[in-house]
Order: C-alpha cells, then sequence, then structure tokens
C-alpha cells in the first residue's frame, strides 16, 4: 500500500457587501483565483492564510472561519489538500503587488466566475460560500450531492 503524502494549501475567500468574491490575477498563471498558496513545513493553514495574504496582497488580516476543506488531487500535481477560510476586507483597502506575483485583484460576482477561473475553482468557491456549515469537499463537490460518484 502506497501512503498518500498530499501537499497542503489555504485560500481566502474574501466577500464585499454585495457577496461578490474578490479574486486575484497571478503572474505565473492564465486564469485568476483567490489570495493564498501552499502551507510551508511546521506551519499551519491558517497561519499560511494569513502569511499568503500579506505577500499577495500586502494586507495583514483577520482571517475567519473555515469555510471548507476540498481533497483536489491533480494529475499534474498529485495529491492536495485544499483548506478555505473566510474573511472580509475594510472597503477602503489598499493592494499593493511588490512581490510582483499577482497583477490585479478585483471582486467578482459569483454567477460570473467561469469568465475569470477554471471550472474546478468555481465549484470549489461556490461550494464554500453556498454550505451553511464547514464542508468537506472533493474537487470542490460536496460529498453526498447528486454531482458525485461515491
Amino acid at each position: 500500500m502506497t501512503i498518500s503524502t498530499p501537499r497542503v494549501a489555504a485560500g481566502v475567500i474574501f466577500t464585499d457587501h454585495q457577496d461578490r468574491v474578490l479574486l486575484v490575477r497571478p503572474t505565473y498563471k492564465d486564469y485568476w483565483d483567490i489570495p493564498g498558496g501552499y502551507v510551508t513545513r511546521g506551519e499551519s493553514p491558517r497561519h499560511a492564510a494569513v502569511r499568503e495574504v500579506r505577500e499577495e496582497l500586502g494586507l495583514d488580516v483577520r482571517i475567519g472561519r473555515m469555510l471548507a476543506v476540498d481533497w483536489a488531487p491533480a494529475a499534474d500535481e498529485g495529491d492536495k489538500l485544499l483548506f478555505l477560510f473566510t474573511a472580509r476586507l475594510p472597503s477602503d483597502a489598499v493592494f499593493s503587488f511588490e512581490d510582483g506575483e499577482i497583477a490585479e485583484a478585483r471582486y467578482v460576482n459569483i454567477d460570473e466566475l467561469e469568465e475569470f477561473t477554471i471550472d474546478r475553482l468555481c465549484r470549489r468557491i461556490r461550494s464554500a460560500v453556498e454550505s451553511p456549515a464547514h464542508t468537506y469537499l472533493e474537487h470542490g463537490v460536496m460529498i453526498g450531492s447528486a454531482d458525485v460518484n461515491d
């Protein structure tokens, strides 16, 4: 038996007063993403989320509750566990993209996600924000829903 050693990542879903989701445009991807990244050795997913937001947006934020954990293995990246947290930014927040990793950030309506990002991230964001409680996902889909083969 081979034991899985998944990569662990943490992301933050920021929403505004219109329930739009903040997306960032990384300079190294061809699609928009949520702020976040991989957890380093000895770092909790929550601390990684805080660090990644500081690095990507130039802001120190207070991370809210965990929205979901997504089991999302990818053929080209291997097994992954993705922790999604919530947070809010003040309306006067000013982003700085000093490390060059992010080119732009903007709030996007949930029904417009497909115009900006890939299907699996659209599913992950929707499942996380629409669930009333902490959610376990596989490939962005809530387990037990009709969309997943158990």
